[in-house]
């Protein structure tokens, strides 16, 4: 296509008409692989007669086009769309020689286009494909050209920020051949008398070039000391030279951007970057302990007194950027654990912590202006982690908590005095002149060193008075900040041991309260607190009458704010009431589905990575977990909540969830576990999950192996009949897809093999057709299995096979022609051990009853299927196995016991701790309620799919790993494994005498005492069988 033809298509894609734009995508999309598309586009994009609209459509199709085209690997894509796709060698050369001279001529909007596909070239082509990158940097480094050339040696430098070891490789040559130059430029730059903005510009790239390099590590050339000097004597003078008063905008959110403010951030984060790697003495390899030497003697202290000085200018009122702020409260808080750099701050402490650090804890004008003009962005802010990064008050906070954490001794009780006289002074001071803003900082210091007042005294013995006296009359305070952080800083202190139960009583009803209060930064802050609350207490006839109301307020916050803390707090009150919230389940279900759909449209539409919503959403999730696993005894609740649920799962469980797609997972095993029985409609959800699993989904297998296990272990019926889908046909699919795929690791195909053997358990008989197909599959992994535990899995299926029928088992490995090669790989498999005695595979409980299933199975078969010697080793592999699963059983019961003994121990308040920690134990003997919904958590799901729990082939102790199984789901629990060996022997004795007798012969005394030994375990097993049945036939007829 020519150029004026392509000119009028891209202004047909700016045309107001729909059907006009689409047709002018359409042509863009048909000829944009022709030859020399993108030389036209690029040439267009830099043509200064050409419309300014139409030239940013070029740019923005030009980088789509490069992003996408200039080094295509995406997976699936095949040899024929390549080529199609593939930009010829010519165009690219074209391309690579003229993008780099038009980068510092275009206009803002069209360069940061341009940019974009520079650093899609540079990482895909240098050093390999664009040699003479480099040399086209340096020499434009060296003329007129120096914007251009550091725009682009930043893209570079950046490549290789990450990077490590071999890949690093390239940044020492680019140092080598550039640093010399950047040192000239900007030795210049900062000798310019009234400097511009475009030199604030240059001086940026520069820093952000050194960054780059130096970020993981420092290149050798740097540690040169006249070198390293230079650098330095540059960065000191732009950190104390006074940022220019001119030009400085006026609106505070554009100063912050403003060029000379950029120039201070970075030279500031590239001073702390080189403090956090040099700073101590005790982090340096050999090589580079010198070198930390000289940076500490020569530039840390200085560095120190230049930050000092920047922050004095908050004592006058002077403007710092926050980030700026933070970054040097960063550097002053990493000093104070270094005794020389302690001691330089020692001299200005307490102007630092109570002229600059404290006011900057204190609510401030920005802070009250955000309250009323945008309370939800209020609250955004305030519960955000990364806003929490680049927050000067965070980092005030941080300041304060390390100076009583390391300095304590001479810090905390001068800190906590000033606190005391703020408290003194506003309850003295007349309602007009009471300093509420510097009573706010107070209450957030408090807050914030409640780890360290909690264990020390005298602090820890008047925490109740101090609360009493100062924080809770703030419930009823005119100011909203203060009625929020009252609530903030009673929840910090909810755990503490009340002498007073009345007074716990009391904030507690003044927190549900603040759930009611007009502001809205209140109303969260309350329910932020309220969880400290509910988990600390120990009668829930202090919440149980107010339930209701509590859940009403909560959805009508949900309504308005989307926050993962108000989710966080609900599922504490789920899991505190456990089935006594059955009553509420299928409306808390209703309210966070419907919150979970507009968390997910706010997700959408902001399209941002760390969006309040998309974890709100998940939060909604996890919630409606929780309210299921506390129903789980109720399975006519759950079956009323499914249909709420269903659209979210069916939705879910596409491509279009994948961000929530584990919790997703979790509510559908839930369902399928807990309800009566499992819903056509639940059953719809099968195909979804099989199609996200050939898609997207491998690394969620181990979480789908749950519910597909939960569908074939109870729905075994609908499974083996219904043939519109097939499911057999569909898990075969699947499975065969999987295991076959050589490209697979034995990591990613685990839940496979573990299906197998969930069929074969509970289809006995019913699907002997599928028996060939599994086991020959088994068969080929096992081959090309390399990790033990992939071996053991796969050895399993085939015990599993030899259980579920035997004869056709052995006859299909005899068919294959493997039966030897398997058997004895088995038999090689267990009598592997480590020096140690432990055994290499089979080291669970489960495993190894599974191997004597099979292997008891075989002795069963008629004398034609076995010669006589095989069925000896069969038997004393058995003898081996049993007696060594006793052993584990008796070692994990006895495990279970001094962990019951261990747990009555636990429980006791913060009073009664030695070190005054925060942890479960402070919540007194309610914390058993917590541990109680975490445990029946874990067991409803990760114990009813022992599938689940990976194997750890360098874990001696996890023999044991399978003792708790009561929850899970499979025939073969009711079979004991001694039972059923010595009735299989017995009825060998009695079919075929003489076989019998033969065996027992080849003996030798050892074996005969464990076969006693096993026998006499098989009666008292049997006894105690008889007797659990007699026990639970009494509790049902009770």
């Amino acid at each position: 296509m020519d150029l004026p033809s392509l000119l009028v298509i891209l202004q047909g894609a700016l045309c107001p008409s729909p059907d006009e734009r689409k047709a002018a995508e359409q042509s863009l999309n048909q000829f944009q692989y022709a030859p020399q598309h993108l030389v036209r586009v690029l040439q267009i994009i830099v043509d200064n007669n050409c419309d300014m609209a139409v030239r940013q459509v070029a740019s923005i199709h030009f980088k789509n086009f490069i992003a996408k085209n200039w080094s295509p690997h995406e997976p699936g894509v095949g040899r024929l769309a390549y080529e199609q796709r593939k930009i010829s060698q010519t165009d690219k050369n074209m391309v690579r020689d003229n993008i780099l001279v038009f980068v510092p001529q275009l206009p803002p909007l069209l360069r940061v286009q341009i940019g974009e596909c520079l650093k899609t070239i540079i990482h895909a082509d240098y050093p390999e494909q664009w040699p003479h990158l480099l040399d086209w940097v340096k020499h434009n480094l060296q003329d007129k050209q120096v914007y251009g050339a550091l725009y682009v040696l930043r893209i570079l430098a950046r490549k290789y920020e990450f990077k490590s070891d071999e890949e690093r490789t390239p940044v020492y040559h680019i140092v080598e051949e550039t640093f010399p130059h950047l040192l000239n430029i900007y030795n210049r730059l900062v000798q310019i008398v009234k400097p511009s903005l475009d030199v604030a510009e240059l001086i940026k790239f520069i820093c952000k070039i050194f960054w780059s390099s130096i970020y993981l590590e420092i290149p050798k050339q740097l540690f040169d000391p006249n070198l390293f000097n230079a650098w330095m004597i540059l960065f000191l003078n732009v950190l104390e030279r006074p940022v220019p008063l001119e030009g400085q905008p006026v609106d505070l959110e554009i100063r912050k951007s403003w060029g000379w403010w950029k120039v201070k951030k970075w030279t500031i984060h590239i001073l702390n970057r080189l403090y956090t790697r040099f700073g101590d003495l005790k982090l340096q390899n050999p090589e580079n302990k010198a070198f930390a030497q000289m940076f500490q003697k020569n530039y840390a202290g200085k560095i120190l007194e230049c930050h000092l000085n920047l922050l004095n200018v908050i004592c006058v009122g002077g403007y710092l950027p926050d980030r700026v702020i933070n970054l040097i409260l960063q550097y002053l808080t990493n000093s104070i654990s270094k005794n020389a750099m302690y001691n330089l701050l020692q001299s200005r402490l307490d102007t630092l912590l109570f002229e600059i650090i404290f006011p900057l804890m204190c609510f401030n004008d920005t802070d009250q202006k955000l309250w009323d003009e945008d309370p939800h962005e209020y609250v955004r802010k305030g519960y955000d982690i990364i806003e929490d990064l680049y927050s000067p008050r965070t980092a005030a906070m941080d300041f304060v908590s390390e100076l009583v954490r390391k300095r304590g001794k001479e810090n905390l009780h001068k800190f906590i005095q000033f606190i005391v006289e703020i408290f003194k002074s506003y309850d003295e001071a007349l309602v007009e002149y009471k300093p509420y803003r510097q009573k706010d900082g107070a209450l957030l210091a408090v807050g914030a060193l409640c780890d360290k007042l909690k264990q020390t005294e005298p602090y820890r013995s008047q925490l109740e008075h101090m609360l009493v006296q100062h924080v809770f009359p703030e419930f009823t305070s005119p100011f909203g900040h203060l009625r929020a952080k009252a609530a903030w800083v009673a929840g910090q202190y909810a755990h503490i041991n009340f002498s007073d139960q009345n007074t716990f009583r009391k904030a507690l009803h003044s927190v549900v309260s603040g759930m009611r209060d007009p502001e809205l930064p209140v109303r969260i802050d309350s329910v932020f607190a309220l969880r400290s609350f509910v988990e600390a207490c120990r009668d829930l006839n202090e919440i149980r009458p107010i339930l209701p109301q509590l859940l009403d307020e909560f959805f009508k916050l949900m309504n308005e704010v989307e926050n993962e803390d108000l989710v966080f707090t609900l599922e504490t009150i789920v899991d505190k009431f456990g089935e006594e919230m059955a009553p509420y389940a299928l409306g808390l279900c209703k309210n966070l589905a419907a919150a979970f759909w507009r968390c997910m449209n706010t997700a959408e539409a902001d399209d941002e990575v760390d969006d309040p919503g998309a974890l709100a959403a998940v939060g909604c999730l996890r919630a409606t977990s929780t309210i299921l696993e506390s129903v789980s005894r109720l399975p006519h609740i759950v079956v009323e909540i499914e249909p709420t649920l269903l659209p979210i799962m069916r939705r879910m469980l596409t491509s279009d969830g994948q961000e929530v797609f584990e919790e997703v997972l979790e509510i559908v095993s839930y369902i399928t576990l807990f309800s009566p029985t499992i819903s056509l409609e639940m059953w719809g959800l099968w195909s979804l999950m099989m199609e996200a699993l050939a898609d997207f989904a491998i690394d969620y297998f181990p979480n789908i192996l749950v519910p597909l296990g939960n569908y074939l272990s109870r729905g075994t019926a609908h499974f083996l009949t219904c043939k519109e889908p097939d499911y057999q046909q569909s898990l075969w699919t699947m499975i065969s897809s999987i295991m076959g795929d050589k490209n697979v690791e034995d990591n990613d195909i685990e839940p496979a093999p573990k299906l197998i053997q969930v069929v074969f358990q509970n289809c006995k008989g019913q699907v002997d057709q599928w028996v060939e197909p599994y086991l020959r599959i088994t068969v080929e992994r096992l081959r090309r299995a390399e990790k033990s535990y992939m071996k053991c899995l796969l050895m399993q299926v085939i015990a599993d096979a030899l259980f579920y029928n035997s004869a056709l088992a052995l006859g299909i490995l005899q068919k294959l022609g493997v039966a030897t090669e398997i058997f004895n790989l088995w038999f090689q498999m267990l009598q592997e051990v480590k020096k140690s005695g432990v055994r290499v595979n089979f080291k669970r409980e489960h495993d190894k009853k599974v191997c004597c299933l099979g292997l008891t199975s075989l002795l069963a078969l008629p004398a034609g299927h076995l010669p006589g010697e095989a069925l000896g080793r069969i038997f004393r592999a058995i003898l081996d196995l049993l007696v060594a699963y006793k052993d584990q059983i008796a070692e994990a019961a006895k495990e279970e016991e001094v962990e019951d003994d261990d747990d009555m121990d636990g429980f006791q308040t913060d009073d009664e701790e030695d070190d005054g920690d925060v942890s479960d134990k402070e919540m007194g003997v309610d914390t058993e309620d917590g541990d109680k919904a975490d445990s029946i958590r874990l067991q409803k799901l990760a114990e009813q799919a022992k599938a689940f729990r990976p194997y750890d082939e360098d874990d001696d102790d996890s023999d044991d790993d399978y003792s708790d199984d009561e929850e899970l789901q499979s025939p073969i629990d009711e079979v004991d494994p001694f039972v059923f060996f010595v009735d299989t022997v017995k009825s060998l004795q009695v079919s075929d005498p003489l076989r019998f007798q033969n065996l027992t012969q080849t003996l030798d005394f050892h074996c005969q005492a464990l076969a006693n030994g096993v026998a006499q375990h098989a009666e008292q097993r049997k006894a105690e069988i008889e007797k659990e049945r007699m026990e639970k036939v009494a509790a049902g007829g009770s």
